[in-house]
């Protein structure tokens, strides 16, 4: 696959760096794949995105922002002619959105993953399409990783571009203020988040403020956080990795012993497998059923 730096893409479309970072965080115009150091990467579909956006604003004179419109909808009308979905039931669907999404990123296609993306959100719930298509993508991936079959790019891009979307969602649920604020981490050391991001996206969608701090977190930045921040009221962690957990378990007592009002839940496959005790509050498997059955209580023992 060919990619671009910024400065090549500059050159070539004589596009301003500046205005070029712009379209992308204000407008989300294209989403590059970034180095371990950062630097973007432009595929060739990304150039010939941004190529049409600045004829666009330049010939057409239209703004940004009605430009990324018209080019997502263009995009979404392409998506939808190649899902041919007539006479599948749901789960046909999610089988197919899966493959070709996941065929779509494998292959660095950043927009039709994106739009196939939008398509299948725009059928189906939520928590659907996250546990029906996207964290079966992620859990594809992994294993295609591990078999050999999959470069370390290809999985840290569509890790990164599955995750991005998890993200934008923590943003679109209300907050509700009388729920106490939860810290999400993985203690330092652990670098698997996907189970963690989806019981904070869980949290999220159910109104709770959340403080997600993601994988490989160090001690000192959590008892920061919980320092600089009131009303954080639960900690989540998450542990795959079984060498981590007796760490994890002394964390959780030095957290506790400088704030013992905290309610602490873990989880992960390092507390599925026997001996997953712990000095923790809750241990919670990663079934939705067994999370909606824990809120459900939650919410109980605080109004009583």
């Amino acid at each position: 696959m060919i990619v671009y730096s910024i400065k090549q893409v500059v050159e070539m479309l004589e596009i301003p760096s500046v205005t070029l970072r712009a379209w992308e965080n204000r407008y989300q115009a294209v989403v590059p794949e970034r180095t371990e150091s950062g630097y973007r990467l432009y595929s060739r579909e990304d150039v010939e995105d941004l190529r049409w956006l600045k004829d666009q604003t330049e010939q057409q004179g239209i703004s940004i922002s009605h430009a990324v419109r018209l080019l997502k909808d263009r995009k979404a009308q392409e998506t939808r002619s190649r899902v041919s979905l007539e006479g599948d039931g749901p789960q046909d669907v999610f089988g197919k959105l899966t493959s070709q999404i996941y065929e779509a990123l494998f292959d660095f296609q950043g927009e039709r993953a994106n739009a196939l993306m939008d398509f299948g959100f725009s059928l189906y719930p939520f928590e659907e399409m996250v546990h029906h298509v996207l964290v079966p993508i992620l859990v594809q991936v992994g294993d295609e990783w591990e078999a050999g079959r999959a470069t370390v790019a290809q999985e840290h891009y569509m890790t990164h571009m599955i995750s991005n979307r998890f993200y934008q969602f923590f943003h679109a649920f209300p907050v509700y203020a009388h729920l106490p604020k939860v810290l999400a981490f993985c203690p330092a050391g652990e670098h698997h988040q996907v189970g963690l991001l989806l019981f904070a996206l869980f949290l999220r969608k159910r109104g709770a403020e959340v403080h997600y701090l993601g994988p490989n977190v160090p001690e000192e930045g959590v008892i920061s956080m919980l320092d600089k921040h009131s009303g954080i009221g639960c900690v989540c962690l998450s542990v795959t990795d079984s060498s981590l957990r007796g760490k994890s378990e002394a964390l959780i007592q030095r957290i506790r012993s400088l704030h013992p009002q905290l309610t602490f839940i873990v989880g992960g496959r390092a507390y599925e497998k026997p001996g997953g005790s712990s000095v923790a509050d809750t241990v919670l498997g990663g079934q939705t059923a067994k999370w909606e059955e824990w809120y459900d209580q939650f919410l109980s023992r605080m109004s009583s």
